[in-house]
């Protein structure tokens, strides 16, 4: 168990895959005093059990600096400690107990404690050792902050309704081009298999889901910072600024020249494969989707995701 002094802060990248996630990890991760960590919730079955490659491009158990954060942790990784965290997600990060974790922190805001109801125990043993994780993560790297990008609300939902100083950013995309996203194939840099991909009405779906339940953790009282991915990627310096400020660190952005990144090394546990980008990086807006899409998909989106759209600033009709 971790015994540092200074708990991290934990910065949570939430909103739905293909909307900036990866690539706003990477930018954060380039401010000092912010150490990025890829989404922590698949560390556990990729990285400690399938041994994929760590952002720096080693074998995630070769790597010195998880290596170490395993040691400061938990004495090392160890594959039992891994298939019982896959077992807890399976149990208590669902999206369907989503509505339970929302009572839960309703209650402990109005000031009435939490009582004990079936599942919390092993909520509470799932989120500390995240929180062990992410302490021995700040400290190895010494950093006060670190960022797990794993997205999902459920996983936000469920380290604040455990008690922890979560402040998410909530980042959110054009459901379109998102849903043009994940209806392409794209291999996974890790083994060369295809990435998921869904077709348009799913990934309406899960946009709606994610994106509303976000806006309910706000709600229930939780710092949430919205940012769209247009935005960042349209006046990125300016995005990132206000981004920082919120979380309390001094605003140095010297890695930024205009709409160019120059990346370094990170230690990402998981995710896109932006991931593994290091250097002098052009930051572009991806509208493939309006020339690409078709028109029946881009409909279909409109018709399933449109008030949410319209909430988010996005026209119904493209201009």
């Amino acid at each position: 168990m971790s015994d540092s002094p200074s708990p991290a802060r934990v910065v949570f990248l939430g909103g739905l895959g293909r909307s900036g996630t990866t690539l706003l990890e990477r930018l954060l991760g380039e401010v000092p005093g912010i150490v990025p960590l890829g989404e922590v919730v698949h560390l556990w079955a990729r990285s400690v059990l399938a041994d994929e490659a760590c952002g720096c491009g080693e074998p995630f158990g070769t790597c010195p600096f998880w290596d170490k954060v395993g040691m400061r942790a938990f004495g090392g990784w160890s594959a039992d400690l891994a298939h019982r965290m896959i077992a807890l997600r399976a149990r208590v990060d669902r999206t369907r107990r989503i509505p339970a974790l929302a009572r839960m922190l309703a209650e402990e805001r109005a000031g009435n404690g939490r009582w004990p109801t079936p599942g919390t125990a092993e909520l509470d043993e799932y989120v500390a050792v995240h929180r062990d994780l992410y302490d021995a993560a700040g400290e190895v790297a010494d950093c006060p902050v670190v960022i797990d990008s794993s997205k999902h609300a459920s996983l936000a939902f469920c380290l604040a309704a455990a008690g922890v100083d979560v402040h998410v950013v909530h980042v959110v995309r054009d459901p379109r081009a998102v849903a043009h996203s994940w209806r392409r194939r794209v291999e996974r840099p890790e083994d060369g298999r295809p990435m998921t991909h869904w077709s348009p009405s799913r990934t309406s779906l899960h946009w709606l889901s994610e994106n509303l339940s976000l806006g309910l953790l706000a709600r229930r009282g939780i710092p949430v910072t919205q940012v769209r991915y247009e935005d960042l990627l349209g006046a990125p310096a300016e995005t990132l600024r206000r981004l920082v400020a919120g979380i309390g660190l001094s605003c140095r952005l010297d890695f930024l020249s205009g709409n160019w990144a120059e990346l370094s090394t990170a230690h990402t546990a998981s995710g896109n494969p932006v991931r593994f980008t290091v250097g002098r990086t052009e930051l572009t807006r991806d509208d493939s989707w309006r020339a690409a899409a078709g028109s029946r998909q881009l409909r279909l989106v409109t018709a399933l995701t449109w008030p949410l759209m319209i909430k988010y600033g996005y026209h119904r009709r493209l201009v």
